[in-house]
Protein backbone atom coordinates (compact mmCIF):
# COMPACT_ATOMS: atom_id res chain seq x y z
CA UNK A 1 0.00 0.00 0.00
CA UNK A 2 2.83 1.77 0.54
CA UNK A 3 4.01 1.55 -2.95
CA UNK A 4 0.58 2.25 -3.92
CA UNK A 5 0.13 5.24 -2.40
CA UNK A 6 3.26 7.19 -3.37
CA UNK A 7 2.78 6.55 -7.11
CA UNK A 8 0.82 9.70 -7.47
CA UNK A 9 3.58 11.39 -5.74
CA UNK A 10 6.01 10.09 -8.23
CA UNK A 11 3.88 10.64 -11.29
CA UNK A 12 3.83 14.34 -10.22
CA UNK A 13 7.55 14.41 -9.77
CA UNK A 14 8.16 13.11 -13.52
CA UNK A 15 5.59 15.39 -14.58
CA UNK A 16 7.57 18.35 -12.50
CA UNK A 17 10.98 17.40 -14.25
CA UNK A 18 9.55 17.38 -18.15
CA UNK A 19 6.91 20.35 -17.92
CA UNK A 20 9.74 22.50 -18.96
CA UNK A 21 10.79 20.71 -21.95
CA UNK A 22 6.64 21.34 -23.48
CA UNK A 23 5.62 24.63 -25.11
CA UNK A 24 2.83 26.55 -23.67
CA UNK A 25 -0.73 26.43 -24.24
CA UNK A 26 -1.36 28.12 -27.65
CA UNK A 27 -4.54 29.70 -26.49
CA UNK A 28 -3.11 30.79 -23.35
CA UNK A 29 -0.18 32.26 -25.29
CA UNK A 30 -2.28 34.31 -28.00
CA UNK A 31 -5.16 35.20 -25.27
CA UNK A 32 -3.28 35.96 -22.13
CA UNK A 33 -0.08 36.91 -23.23
CA UNK A 34 -1.04 38.23 -26.76
CA UNK A 35 1.87 36.87 -28.19
CA UNK A 36 1.09 36.06 -32.06
CA UNK A 37 4.22 34.15 -32.96
CA UNK A 38 4.57 32.01 -29.98
CA UNK A 39 1.47 30.87 -30.02
CA UNK A 40 2.16 29.65 -34.09
CA UNK A 41 5.29 28.55 -32.97
CA UNK A 42 3.68 25.99 -30.13
CA UNK A 43 1.06 25.63 -32.60
CA UNK A 44 4.11 23.54 -34.75
CA UNK A 45 5.64 22.49 -31.63
CA UNK A 46 2.24 20.47 -30.42
CA UNK A 47 0.98 19.32 -33.76
CA UNK A 48 3.84 19.32 -36.31
CA UNK A 49 4.24 21.19 -39.76
CA UNK A 50 0.73 22.02 -41.12
CA UNK A 51 -1.39 24.90 -41.69
CA UNK A 52 -2.91 26.04 -38.71
CA UNK A 53 -4.14 29.46 -39.75
CA UNK A 54 -8.10 28.45 -38.85
CA UNK A 55 -7.20 27.55 -35.80
CA UNK A 56 -5.67 30.94 -35.16
CA UNK A 57 -8.10 32.86 -36.39
CA UNK A 58 -10.74 30.87 -34.39
CA UNK A 59 -8.40 31.82 -31.12
CA UNK A 60 -8.41 35.46 -32.77
CA UNK A 61 -12.16 35.70 -33.14
CA UNK A 62 -12.31 34.42 -29.17
CA UNK A 63 -9.33 37.05 -27.82
CA UNK A 64 -12.10 39.62 -29.60
CA UNK A 65 -14.96 38.47 -27.90
CA UNK A 66 -13.27 37.99 -24.44
CA UNK A 67 -11.31 41.40 -24.84
CA UNK A 68 -13.43 43.32 -22.22
CA UNK A 69 -13.57 40.75 -20.03
CA UNK A 70 -11.08 40.92 -17.40
CA UNK A 71 -9.49 37.72 -16.34
CA UNK A 72 -9.26 36.98 -12.38
CA UNK A 73 -6.78 34.95 -10.34
CA UNK A 74 -7.91 32.70 -7.76
CA UNK A 75 -8.22 35.01 -4.56
CA UNK A 76 -10.05 37.48 -7.00
CA UNK A 77 -12.51 34.86 -7.68
CA UNK A 78 -13.06 33.69 -4.06
CA UNK A 79 -13.68 37.39 -3.48
CA UNK A 80 -16.50 37.10 -5.69
CA UNK A 81 -19.78 37.59 -3.86
CA UNK A 82 -21.79 35.83 -6.90
CA UNK A 83 -20.15 32.80 -6.73
CA UNK A 84 -20.76 32.09 -3.14
CA UNK A 85 -23.59 29.90 -3.79
CA UNK A 86 -21.92 27.82 -6.56
CA UNK A 87 -18.51 27.65 -4.55
CA UNK A 88 -20.56 26.52 -1.27
CA UNK A 89 -22.25 24.45 -2.86
CA UNK A 90 -19.18 22.57 -4.43
CA UNK A 91 -17.34 22.83 -1.18
CA UNK A 92 -20.61 21.02 0.87
CA UNK A 93 -20.81 18.22 -1.74
CA UNK A 94 -16.96 17.89 -1.67
CA UNK A 95 -16.86 17.11 2.04
CA UNK A 96 -19.95 15.29 2.32
CA UNK A 97 -18.27 12.82 -0.63
CA UNK A 98 -15.08 12.59 1.68
CA UNK A 99 -16.62 12.37 4.94
CA UNK A 100 -19.49 9.67 4.02
CA UNK A 101 -17.24 6.71 2.84
CA UNK A 102 -15.58 6.00 6.25
CA UNK A 103 -19.11 6.23 8.26
CA UNK A 104 -20.72 4.04 5.28
CA UNK A 105 -17.91 1.35 5.41
CA UNK A 106 -17.84 1.47 9.86
CA UNK A 107 -22.44 1.05 9.51
CA UNK A 108 -21.83 -1.67 6.75
CA UNK A 109 -19.62 -3.93 9.35
CA UNK A 110 -17.22 -4.80 6.65
CA UNK A 111 -14.25 -7.13 7.52
CA UNK A 112 -11.01 -5.22 8.07
CA UNK A 113 -9.30 -7.79 4.94
CA UNK A 114 -11.83 -6.28 2.52
CA UNK A 115 -11.38 -2.48 3.37
CA UNK A 116 -8.31 -2.24 1.16
CA UNK A 117 -10.29 -3.56 -1.65
CA UNK A 118 -12.99 -1.41 -1.28
CA UNK A 119 -10.71 1.72 -1.87
CA UNK A 120 -9.18 0.61 -4.58
CA UNK A 121 -12.61 0.16 -5.79
CA UNK A 122 -13.76 3.78 -5.36
CA UNK A 123 -10.69 4.85 -7.14
CA UNK A 124 -11.52 2.65 -10.09
CA UNK A 125 -14.72 3.97 -9.65
CA UNK A 126 -13.64 7.46 -9.70
CA UNK A 127 -11.66 6.36 -13.40
CA UNK A 128 -14.80 5.54 -14.61
CA UNK A 129 -16.67 8.40 -14.12
CA UNK A 130 -13.86 10.78 -15.24
CA UNK A 131 -13.59 8.61 -18.33
CA UNK A 132 -17.24 8.46 -19.15
CA UNK A 133 -17.60 11.97 -18.18
CA UNK A 134 -15.24 13.09 -20.79
CA UNK A 135 -17.19 11.22 -23.41
CA UNK A 136 -20.56 11.62 -22.91
CA UNK A 137 -20.31 15.97 -22.08
CA UNK A 138 -20.14 16.90 -25.74
CA UNK A 139 -23.29 14.78 -26.57
CA UNK A 140 -25.58 15.94 -23.65
CA UNK A 141 -24.59 19.16 -21.94
CA UNK A 142 -23.46 20.04 -19.03
CA UNK A 143 -27.24 20.76 -17.51
CA UNK A 144 -28.66 17.16 -18.74
CA UNK A 145 -25.45 15.71 -16.32
CA UNK A 146 -25.92 18.02 -13.36
CA UNK A 147 -29.84 17.63 -13.18
CA UNK A 148 -29.40 13.37 -14.02
CA UNK A 149 -26.08 13.17 -11.66
CA UNK A 150 -28.24 14.81 -8.57
CA UNK A 151 -31.11 12.60 -9.44
CA UNK A 152 -29.28 9.59 -9.29
CA UNK A 153 -27.35 10.31 -6.82
CA UNK A 154 -30.60 11.47 -4.55
CA UNK A 155 -31.91 7.62 -5.87
CA UNK A 156 -28.90 6.29 -4.89
CA UNK A 157 -28.70 7.39 -1.49
CA UNK A 158 -32.01 6.46 -0.76
CA UNK A 159 -31.45 2.77 -1.82
CA UNK A 160 -28.13 2.99 0.53
CA UNK A 161 -29.84 4.21 3.79
CA UNK A 162 -32.23 1.40 2.98
CA UNK A 163 -29.28 -0.53 2.71
CA UNK A 164 -27.72 0.17 5.65
CA UNK A 165 -30.55 -0.29 7.78
CA UNK A 166 -31.20 -3.50 6.57
CA UNK A 167 -27.58 -4.78 6.96
CA UNK A 168 -28.17 -6.32 10.43
CA UNK A 169 -30.94 -8.76 9.30
CA UNK A 170 -29.03 -9.68 5.92
CA UNK A 171 -25.69 -10.08 5.68
CA UNK A 172 -25.94 -9.72 1.93
CA UNK A 173 -26.38 -6.20 2.01
CA UNK A 174 -23.86 -4.83 3.06
CA UNK A 175 -21.73 -5.83 -0.03
CA UNK A 176 -24.90 -3.92 -1.58
CA UNK A 177 -24.13 -1.03 0.27
CA UNK A 178 -20.37 -1.13 -1.60
CA UNK A 179 -22.06 -1.21 -4.74
CA UNK A 180 -24.01 1.14 -3.96
CA UNK A 181 -21.37 3.62 -2.75
CA UNK A 182 -19.55 3.27 -6.30
CA UNK A 183 -22.50 3.69 -8.09
CA UNK A 184 -22.99 7.08 -5.90
CA UNK A 185 -19.07 8.44 -6.89
CA UNK A 186 -19.76 7.31 -10.50
CA UNK A 187 -22.85 9.45 -10.66
CA UNK A 188 -20.95 12.06 -8.78
CA UNK A 189 -18.33 12.34 -11.48
CA UNK A 190 -20.46 11.68 -14.35
CA UNK A 191 -23.04 14.92 -13.03
CA UNK A 192 -22.17 17.59 -9.88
Amino acid sequence: WNVLLSFPGLVALIQLLFLPFFPESPPYLLLQKGDKAGCLKAMKQIWGEGNYHTEFDDMMKEKAVTKGTKIMNVLEVLKEPSVYPQLSTMLLLLLSLQLCGLKIFQTANLQESIIPYVSLGVAISELISIIFCSSIIDRFGRRILLWGGYLLMALILVLLETSLLLSDQFLWMRYCSVILIFLFIIAYGIGP
